[in-house]
């Protein structure tokens, strides 16, 4: 499912976030931890501490918009090895995350099948 259009970037942010955050909160995080600015049309990436449960944070040029992903089965892959507090992940990678993918090794979770 392709629902954004042309993304300028995308950011994964690796500490897991409390999820009774919503969009303030998170815009919160964007701009004063990971100091970007949020309403510029790039896509946020969270994830909460089991890692079964994705926030996506985006500026549509209209006000923000918050998406939300729960896995039913399994945790999602989330990157946990690297020193940066926040990682830049190409289209491909945020699809692939999206779809339950590891973004660095691509192995998928289990109980998806994509035969």
């Amino acid at each position: 499912m392709l629902m954004f259009r042309e993304l300028p970037c995308i950011y994964l942010h690796r500490a897991p976030v409390d999820f009774r955050k919503s969009i303030n909160g998170l815009a919160v995080i964007v701009e004063q931890q990971l100091s970007l600015q949020a309403s510029d049309g790039s896509v946020f990436v969270f994830c909460n501490k089991g890692r079964d449960k994705l926030k996506i944070l985006y500026w549509d040029n209209t006000g923000f918009a918050l998406w939300y992903k729960r896995l039913e089965q399994d945790k999602f892959k989330w990157p946990t090895k690297s020193i940066d507090e926040c990682l830049s992940l190409s289209e491909q990678q945020f699809h692939w995350l999206l779809s339950g993918f590891d973004v660095l090794g691509h192995q998928h979770v289990n109980g998806l099948n994509y035969s």
